[in-house]
């Protein structure tokens, strides 16, 4: 049994991992279009490692990002990989956004999510986030961080351990369904299940592949800053605002890392993908977001005070550049932005389509799942 993994990100690692261990007698094949493993969304990757918060009941999300915490925290300990619950407090900043906290607070609660507390006026805040300010906020302490490209490097090297082989520089242009993947070196690769985690070039190969071309991948930008080392102590863990259900983004948020840096962000502006008609629908549907996000990429003071709404002691002085981030969105052709993680099989081939946020936390259970779909 050969088991042939596309893509070398934090997802596609995790099942040629699982795969290995399933069956001592598969040879595992990782193919990674770049020189080394990680290298767009998984090592361009905030590190958060979510609780399941956000996600509707019953999807995907929900179900992979519970199972997939679990997964990543016992990883990460076992492999010495950093991990630390330093908690998430979601704040609403006044009285109109106590309702949809309330109501996130049901989705949590029926997701599953331990420890949730309700906390009631500035001075519960300032107990968690001393520098925080706001009306209500609830505290999700296991929600954790991490440095998720330690954690694909992990993995490959499990997956090396185990006698399965990591090729980089090998860019896939085609997957058959009856399980031969082509590579641009006119070379090949046969396999008895395939799996696709191509991230950003997930729509372009399976076009290419004779897959459906919806859902398309619009690559998102997420413009980022970071507090200076002398202000890091503002923030002690995640400060997130109450998000808007509308969209599948956070909004400007605070994010403790494993090394000690304190980012703000992301921005999210779209930076490729846009000739497609779904892109443009899309575009039409949340003009109004989007030019907010224009505003603030043009502007550090405006940018920085999306934050300073639930943390005011922050202030456009406070910050430099940080690296910014990537996220792999998948649009439907009638403009609708794809919320949960959507896979297909066809034949041999388990494909990946959609796998934004919280792919990284859930890329232990996606692996589950992908191998359960190849029947294995």
């Amino acid at each position: 049994m050969r088991i042939v993994v596309v893509g070398g990100g934090i997802i596609g690692l995790a099942v040629a991992r699982l795969a290995s261990l399933s069956d001592a007698g598969a040879e595992v094949v990782v193919l990674e279009r770049e020189a080394r493993v990680a290298l767009h969304q998984t090592g361009r990757n905030s590190g958060v490692v979510h609780a399941g918060l956000y996600y509707a009941p019953g999807t995907l999300k929900a179900r992979l990002c519970r199972r997939g915490i679990g997964l990543m925290k016992e990883f990460c300990l076992a492999c010495g990989v950093a991990y630390e619950e330093c908690g998430k407090l979601v704040v609403a900043v006044d009285e109109g956004e106590v309702e949809p906290l309330r109501r996130l607070v049901e989705r949590a609660a029926e997701n599953g999510v331990p420890g949730l507390r309700w906390l009631s006026g500035a001075e519960e805040i300032a107990a968690v986030e001393p520098a925080a300010r706001g009306v209500a906020a609830l505290h999700s302490p296991q929600t954790a961080i991490t440095d998720f490209a330690a954690v694909a490097r992990a993995l490959a090297g499990a997956v090396s351990e185990r006698g399965g082989s990591v090729r980089t520089d090998a860019r896939v242009v085609r997957v058959d369904p009856a399980g031969r993947v082509q590579l641009a070196d006119g070379s090949s690769v046969p396999g008895d299940r395939v799996i696709v985690c191509a991230g950003l070039a997930a729509d372009r190969l399976a076009r290419a592949s004779g897959e459906p071309a919806a859902p398309r991948i619009v690559p998102f930008r997420g413009g980022y800053w970071q507090l200076r080392a002398e202000r890091a102590g503002l923030v002690r863990g995640l400060i997130y605002p109450v998000p808007d259900p509308a969209l599948p983004f956070l909004g400007v948020h605070l994010t403790r890392t494993v090394d000690g840096r304190v980012l703000i962000g992301p921005n999210a502006l779209p930076i490729g993908g846009l000739a497609w008609a779904g892109a443009w629908r899309m575009m039409r549907r949340h003009w109004r977001a989007g030019l907010g996000e224009l505003a603030r990429s043009a502007s550090r003071r405006r940018f920085v005070g999306e934050a300073a709404r639930y943390v005011p002691a922050l202030s456009a002085r406070d910050v430099e550049p940080a690296p910014a981030g990537v996220r792999a969105q998948a649009v439907d052709r009638d403009g609708t932005l794809v919320d949960d993680f959507r896979l297909a099989v066809s034949g041999k081939v388990v494909w990946v389509r959609n796998a934004p946020s919280p792919g990284a936390t859930s890329s232990l259970a996606i692996a589950e799942e992908l191998l359960a779909r190849a029947g294995l």
